[in-house]
């Protein structure tokens, strides 16, 4: 049977999460096992802070991805990689990457500087600034090339490349992983996630270059003497992008940094181990929405809404009971072997079931608003920006309260009771859109 290119992103992909779903519980393993319970926390510490690259990306990755996607529409690749297709839109395209490569350098001089600053306050705080600032170099390192390599991946992405980019991604993963797991079993300690950020980083960027080298020549060339005002297009979208993402940091990405300044390091590595299981769950069932992300672009820029929301429909229900199936899987692999070996000394360096429990219903909820949000975002629509400015206030402040006030089970009380508000007025501004489409 001859695969068509959805199924066979779906399969790259599908191949791409199922490798995590044996490389992350062997890393959850292999972290209790080699690491203090300390350093557990400055694992995940490290982690969370790389997380503020997304003050640095600001939602732009994803308008690469989108305009260069609306682009792609109208061209095509030819045997040799090369596009082909009308001239114009090829000389966009490369003026789009010279205008993605000229913002990406700007960044990394800006903001990578403040963030490997805001580490050091953390680790000077609280006196092992000795010990960290040699693995959180290498670390912050290794976050920068990665941050330049997905955001020019995302540019290829758009051109329908999902396959290809999921195959070197594949790749990275597994050396990322052997790496990591060499380097605890000869007692690197923290340098595992050091040495493996950096190794993977440089991978993508050699494989990436080797892959799409003839491609960047051939769109930096067409566009040599050719001049588009992407600002013009593109900065309107930004500004809601960028406020959208930046409150998404403060709703998913600060509860390791606030544990770790309420708590200590322990309590914030077992928020860290937690939130890196409950991740992988709600990345292997967002793999649904996510391959067929180009292909809505490409849909919305021909006008086919008819075939783009049946392909949506059929999609968000694949990727929902996805996430139940495999939550349903890990439910009956704790109660049987939750006694089992080392088991219990790795079920100890995780958060209580209650505060689980509330994780897992909050990613659940927020599996269907990030997929009405990428329904959106394929009109190049951001509706979530007011709302998701206020929900970010609501969680910084709630969880801050319940982590000076309340046991730590009870730490993501805030997130969860955002979701009685944000998931049904969510639903509401996708529902009225998708309504006014339908009309047209």
């Amino acid at each position: 049977m001859i695969l068509n290119q959805h199924h066979k992103d779906l399969l790259s992909t599908l191949i791409n999460q199922l490798w995590r779903l044996i490389s992350g519980p062997l890393t959850m393993v292999l972290i209790p096992l080699y690491l203090s319970s300390v350093f557990q926390g400055y694992w995940y510490l490290f982690i969370s802070l790389s997380a503020l690259t997304v003050f640095a990306d600001l939602g732009f990755s994803n308008i690469v991805m989108q305009f260069s996607a609306h682009e792609f529409a109208f061209l095509s690749f030819s045997d040799k990689g090369l596009l082909v297709g009308d001239d114009l839109h090829i000389k966009k395209m490369g003026s789009l990457l010279r205008f993605i490569l000229k913002r990406i350098s700007l960044i990394i001089l800006i903001t990578f500087p403040v963030i490997y600053i805001v580490g050091l306050w953390f680790f000077q705080r609280d006196s092992v600034i000795d010990v960290l600032i040699l693995p959180w170099t290498i670390y912050a390192i290794g976050s920068l090339i990665n941050f330049f390599n997905y955001s020019i991946l995302s540019f290829i992405e758009g051109m329908n490349k999902i396959q290809v980019i999921e195959n070197t991604k594949l790749i990275v993963s597994v050396v990322n992983t052997v790496v990591i797991a060499v380097v605890l079993l000869m007692g690197g300690n923290i340098y595992a996630l050091a040495i493996g950020s950096l190794v993977g980083g440089s991978l993508i960027f050699v494989l990436f270059l080797g892959k799409f080298k003839s491609l960047l020549r051939q769109l930096l060339k067409a566009s040599v003497n050719y001049q588009y005002d992407w600002n013009k297009e593109i900065l309107p979208l930004f500004i809601r992008y960028a406020l959208s993402f930046a409150s998404g940091y403060f709703i998913f990405s600060i509860y390791t940094p606030l544990m770790q300044y309420y708590a200590g390091p322990i309590e914030s590595g077992k928020v860290g181990i937690t939130l890196t299981l409950i991740m992988a769950i709600f990345s292997l069932s967002n793999i649904w929405i996510y391959t067929i992300t180009p292909q809505m672009n490409i849909l919305v820029s021909q006008k086919n809404f008819k075939e783009l929301n049946r392909l949506f429909k059929k999609r968000l229900l694949f990727s929902a009971s996805t996430y139940l199936f495999i939550l349903g899987c890990l439910i009956l692999f704790y109660y049987f072997l939750k006694d089992f070996w080392v088991i219990p000394r790795i079920v100890s360096r995780f958060l209580s079931l209650t505060s689980i429990g509330m994780l897992v219903l909050c990613y659940f909820f927020q599996l269907l608003v990030n997929s009405w949000a990428t329904y959106l975002r394929a009109f190049k629509k951001e509706l979530y920006m007011v709302p998701s400015i206020i929900l970010a206030f609501w969680v910084l402040f709630s969880t801050a309260f319940a982590g000076y006030y309340l046991k730590p089970e009870y730490f993501f009380i805030g997130f969860l009771s955002s979701y009685l508000w944000w998931l049904p007025l969510s639903f509401f501004i996708y529902k009225q859109f998708k309504n006014r489409i339908n009309e047209q």
